[in-house]
């Protein structure tokens, strides 16, 4: 029988951790709502990891399942371009004494809302390719994960990339509402509440990596019309986006978002070359492809990887293909004893993902 490591056991900040001896120098760099987050030192390998510790992960059957979930998806997830584990342990050897368990990650150095000045266009194609690649992975997996933005996007000193924080990730086929994207980012269809979020609503949020600024306007919807482009001739919105009216007819669609598409004039066509001065004329016509307002015509990650503009980049090894992610316990109503029970399991069973040395680096200023 494989003997247990021994554990050390310290005070940072009020939160007791229980981590093995091999991880030292831990500091904390994080606290949410469901747990803090530590850096760490591997000392086996001298590789700088961050640890998560949920917060109280079984006060409850709806805290016990959103860790459970958590965990999962993390488990699932192994690609270079999607935050995976590296490792998950728990300091209880029995499921009896089985309360608290930590989730180990790559650190990364930042994230993209924190990039300041003018990234160049080697580093913003890099970059893109990078959160295409993750994107085809995770919707091949049948997930969507809702919730992308720069803040979601981590990056280290070489340009690379993850994507991060699956907490509003759900099954492809599920119903979902749009209330829960960040304001910001999200697609039309989401704004006006017409709940089939698909893998093209993803799209939305290249336009900053490529404006380079978190762009806030009064109005959320104004933004697509300037980003859309809303309309693209003069013939009139009813006659140019049928199925928008369509949508809006549908059971569950917003009241408000009914009047306001009856209510839209026709706007012309916006030139994405003076939106975007700096981007060269390959990236101006990718945009155009994924700043589509009608989420049918929009293209996907898959699409969008197959664009001229990646063509120094493209790699077939960087586009894996996953095994379908298994929810069947995404909707499970579950006793407390048995998330827990499900979650020491998936605990115990953890296998590392082994990951690829990087090919390309890309030194991105980060402030």
């Amino acid at each position: 029988m494989e003997s247990q490591p021994a554990f050390n056991r310290e005070e940072i900040n009020g939160t007791v951790w229980e981590v093995p001896e091999k991880y030292v120098r831990l500091k904390q760099i994080g606290t949410g709502a469901y747990g803090t987050v530590c850096s760490a030192i591997n000392s086996k390998t001298n590789e700088k990891v961050a640890i998560k510790k949920l917060h109280r992960p079984f006060q409850s059957d709806i805290f016990a399942k959103r860790a459970y979930r958590e965990l999962r998806l993390l488990k699932h997830m192994k690609h270079d371009n999607v935050i995976g584990l590296l490792d998950v342990f728990t300091p209880a050897h029995r499921l009896e004494t089985f309360q608290d368990f930590y989730l180990v990650m790559p650190y990364m150095y930042t994230d993209l809302s924190k990039v300041r000045g003018v990234l160049t266009e080697d580093r913003v194609q890099f970059l893109v390719y990078q959160m295409l690649c993750g994107l085809k992975y995770i919707h091949s997996a049948g997930i969507i994960h809702r919730d992308l933005k720069p803040g979601n996007l981590a990056v280290n000193q070489d340009c690379e990339l993850k994507i991060l924080d699956f907490g509003l990730a759900r099954h492809a086929e599920a119903e979902m509402t749009g209330y829960v994207v960040t304001r910001w980012y999200r697609a039309p269809e989401v704004i006006l509440n017409w709940m089939h979020y698909t893998k093209t609503g993803n799209g939305y949020l290249v336009s900053w990596v490529h404006n380079g600024r978190n762009v806030q306007w009064k109005d959320t919807l104004q933004r697509e019309r300037l980003y859309g482009p809303a309309y693209s001739n003069n013939e009139g919105n009813r006659d140019t986006w049928p199925r928008i009216h369509r949508e809006t007819r549908k059971p569950g669609a917003s009241p408000t978002a009914k009047n306001y598409v009856k209510s839209l004039p026709c706007y012309p066509r916006k030139d994405f070359s003076l939106l975007f001065p700096r981007a060269s004329e390959q990236a101006v016509d990718l945009l155009e492809k994924m700043l589509v307002l009608d989420a049918d015509a929009r293209v996907t990650a898959d699409g969008a990887l197959a664009h001229s503009y990646f063509d120094g980049l493209r790699d077939p090894e960087d586009c894996p293909e996953p095994k379908p992610y298994d929810d069947s316990y995404d909707n499970a109503t579950l006793p407390l004893e048995e998330w827990k029970r499900l979650s020491f399991k998936e605990v115990k069973s953890f296998v590392p993902f082994p990951r690829r040395d990087s090919r390309r680096r890309n030194t991105l200023t980060m402030s």
